[in-house]
């Protein structure tokens, strides 16, 4: 390699890492949510690519000008929408490092320590969550993927393999069970692994917005009799609204009893299971045959890192072990990862969490988790003793879920439209970002604390942009 190429890049990649440093450095002075009207950036590009290379400081300029205001700060400690999304310096590193070598971990022999690092991370998530150690796990891109993952192996798991040889037959009629507030991936995974929409039960909800139990008896019991196949029970562990937490011991014994397969989603609350308190949450775990969360939501690894755990390794790689002769490799007795998932292709997204968690360590990892809790913690004391907002669900961790109430005895409709001026006015601020849901009719606001780099003072600041938003509309 020209050593002249190798110098500039030293020199740009300076540039690089000193615009990222001053980024997060001065990162509070963008408004959080992106202000741009749809087209903005779109209409600023050129139509046609250019025919001649340009220098790093023509492409910066223009991404300065054109693609940051276009921006909406995910790594802003006033960013509270959606779900935790944080990253770290320590992850920032390692993802740089990840690309710089450019490694492809699809078997041991395309990268050993590739593979040989996934495996001794997955090792250490497994203790540092309290996941028993019957479960051995896989990196997926998403939780997206790791459901469909888990889907795909009961599928086969029920048919025998029979489906990935010859298709579905009109005896597979399959049914997958889910919380009314269960994340929408699991509908489009059920629609990709052929079962259809309509094969997805909704299950009622409890009053904490948790599975009812008797309604999931009774949606099986009744499919049974009308000939249908009872596949997959998807609960979770902090669902998508609200983060409320199914009963994961006794949906175990309900899968147990029909021998269904049990898949229990922990996207977002997995994280917070480091944390010894957080084990109750749990309770049963080893009765399920699958289980996800993401390390990329709160536990401060960019974007994307999802850890998926599953019991039965064998029919895991029975049902994606495809082996061309191309793919074929000497060494034996190594894990091939590609027979792990749906891709072949792999980043070697080991290295990034190996940086945090040795970075971090365990304890501060837990130190940084707690500390969320207690800030929303206090942002739901301030809520309760507000005479004009109420708390909508219970708070399981560091997401919030209320409204405001501006008059008393008025409907639902009107308390609804209040509340989306009311969201829109907090917004509009650039000050900060929160994002709703709805349940059961009613819009309820959402802040999902969480940011890595956040502190007590962005939370205070937040409640006062929230009650000044309140006054103006009252």
């Amino acid at each position: 390699m020209d050593n002249s190429e190798i110098e500039k890049f030293r020199k740009e990649a300076y540039q690089i890492v000193d615009l990222i440093a001053d980024y997060y450095q001065n990162i509070e002075k963008y408004p959080v949510k992106s202000i741009v009207e749809p087209g903005d950036v779109y209409n600023r590009l050129p139509e046609y690519a250019p025919l001649e290379g340009e220098s790093l400081t023509a492409i910066l300029e223009d991404f300065n000008k054109i693609v940051m205001p276009g921006i909406t700060h995910w790594q802003s400690p006033n960013f509270y929408a959606y779900f935790n999304a944080n990253s770290s310096f320590p992850s920032l590193l390692g993802e740089f490092l990840t690309a710089g070598i450019g490694v492809n971990v699809f078997s041991w022999e395309t990268s050993p320590a590739g593979t040989e690092l996934e495996s001794r991370v997955m090792e250490w998530l497994r203790f540092m969550t309290g996941l028993p150690d019957c479960f051995r796990g896989v990196i997926q891109d998403t939780a997206s993927t790791s459901t469909l993952v888990s889907l795909l192996s009961a599928r086969e798991k029920y048919s025998n393999f029979q489906i990935n040889k010859e298709g579905f037959k009109d005896n597979n009629k399959f049914r997958i069970y889910c919380s009314k507030e269960a994340h929408s991936s699991i509908e489009k995974d059920v629609r990709i692994a052929g079962f259809g929409a309509d094969n997805l039960i909704k299950i009622k909800l409890n009053n904490d917005f948790s599975i009812n139990l008797t309604d999931l008896e009774t949606k099986i019991n009744d499919d049974i009799k009308n000939g249908y196949h009872p596949l997959a029970v998807i609960s979770a562990i902090g669902t998508t609204g609200t983060t409320a937490i199914d009963n994961i011991d006794s949906i175990g014994d309900i899968c147990i009893k029909y021998d269904i397969w049990h898949h229990v989603d922990a996207a977002h609350l997995g994280s917070a299971l480091l944390c010894e308190e957080n084990r109750h949450w749990i309770k049963g775990i080893e009765k399920a045959d699958s289980f996800v969360f993401n390390p990329h939501k709160w536990m401060f690894t960019n974007f994307d890192f999802s850890a998926y755990y599953v019991q039965n390794t064998e029919l895991l790689t029975k049902t994606f072990d495809i082996l061309p002769e191309y793919l074929k490799i000497k060494t034996q007795n190594v894990i091939n990862y590609k027979d792990w998932g749906i891709q072949l292709g792999r980043r070697f997204r080991a290295l990034k969490l190996w940086f945090v968690i040795r970075s971090f360590g365990v304890e501060g990892l837990k130190k940084k988790i707690r500390h969320h809790i207690k800030l929303a913690e206090w942002i739901e004391q301030q809520i309760v003793e507000n005479d004009c907002m109420e708390i909508m669900a219970p708070r399981i961790a560091n997401l919030v879920c209320f409204r405001a109430i501006p008059h008393k005895n008025i409907g639902t409709e009107l308390i609804n439209d209040f509340n989306l001026k009311f969201l829109d006015k907090i917004n509009s601020s650039g000050k900060a970002f929160l994002t709703k849901t709805k349940i059961d009719g009613r819009i309820i606001i959402r802040m999902n604390i969480g940011q890595t780099y956040v502190e007590e003072k962005h939370i205070v600041s937040t409640w006062q942009i929230i009650t000044d938003s309140l006054r103006e509309l009252m």
